[in-house]
């Protein structure tokens, strides 16, 4: 199924019955145009699912939309028939603020958050979709992978996959559980060597446990709302990061969620525009202490 309009019909004027989004991606960006045109590139070869893309920026100086290589990517979304929301948020309150920010310009009945430095192979999102909608849970996130690492394989890391058997069903998930001890999955590029393990015909998925995912994540709206979203965020200074695993974790204790392989995502490795991370939400929002969102 094609949903995004082909390049012969780019010239024509776009309905006004355009298909409806059955997801909103939600994109924060700040000051990286180059990483962001990457990642709108993979979100214009998702054609197969109906989206609107609304994208908030923070940048300081210049719009991130009037940078040539991103704005080349919004007039291909356009053209493609999507509908593109552009939302200018200069005041800095945090990661938790900004993505309720986006929350809150949602109207699907599902969300993406998806960050500005995560590129998609084509049918990530429409798999992604699919998966939600089968499994009927409250997200289903595509780890980002590092292909830096595809040579550097981590069996010690990848030993605490569990796939789903049966249906996915609310778990608590703290640090010293055992479910905690899935965070290692998502290092490096354990998921491309895990999904190679699996043989799954292309275009098909298999939903797994998760300590949490980062940076793509798909949810069913009313879900997150349900928990309150991120609106959390007053609670907690600027300077923080975790926000995501806040969310994940209510929505799973209430919903359940999972992952899904192969993922489909890869991260592009730059540099994160997190420096300050001596707050992690998790320690704020739950009693007991709680994990450290890095990457490795």
């Amino acid at each position: 199924m094609t949903v995004a309009r082909w390049s012969g019909a780019w010239g024509r004027p776009v309905a006004d019955d355009a298909t409806t989004a059955e997801v909103d991606v939600l994109v924060p960006t700040v000051g990286r145009p180059a990483e962001l045109a990457t990642t709108l590139a993979g979100l214009a070869a998702q054609t197969d699912v109906a989206f609107r893309l609304v994208l908030s920026d923070q940048s300081a100086g210049q719009d991130a939309a009037t940078v040539p290589a991103v704005a080349a990517m919004l007039r291909v979304l356009e053209a493609q028939g999507r509908s593109v929301v552009l939302l200018a948020h200069p005041e800095r309150r945090g990661l938790a603020e900004h993505r309720q920010h986006l929350l809150d310009h949602a109207t699907a009945p599902a969300v993406l958050y998806l960050d500005d430095d995560v590129w998609l192979e084509p049918g990530t999102v429409r798999r992604m979709l699919d998966a939600l909608h089968d499994l009927g849970c409250g997200f289903v996130g595509s780890a980002v992978q590092g292909l830096s690492y595809l040579q550097d394989r981590r069996p010690h890391e990848t030993a605490v996959y569990e796939p789903w058997d049966g249906p996915v069903v609310p778990e608590v998930v703290r640090r010293g559980t055992p479910a905690f001890d899935r965070l290692s999955l998502h290092n490096a590029a354990n998921p491309a060597h895990v999904a190679a393990g699996l043989d799954v015909e292309p275009g098909g998925w298999v939903p797994y446990r998760v300590a949490w995912v980062g940076a793509c994540v798909l949810y069913d709206r009313e879900a997150l709302e349900t928990v309150g979203g991120f609106g959390f965020w007053p609670v907690l200074p600027p300077e923080h990061s975790g926000e995501d695993v806040v969310a994940q974790w209510r929505v799973m204790e209430r919903f359940g969620g999972a992952g899904i392989l192969p993922s489909g995502a890869v991260h592009l490795e730059s540099p994160t525009t997190v420096t300050d991370r001596r707050v992690d939400a998790p320690d704020v929002l739950f009693d007991d202490h709680e994990p450290s969102t890095h990457r490795s």
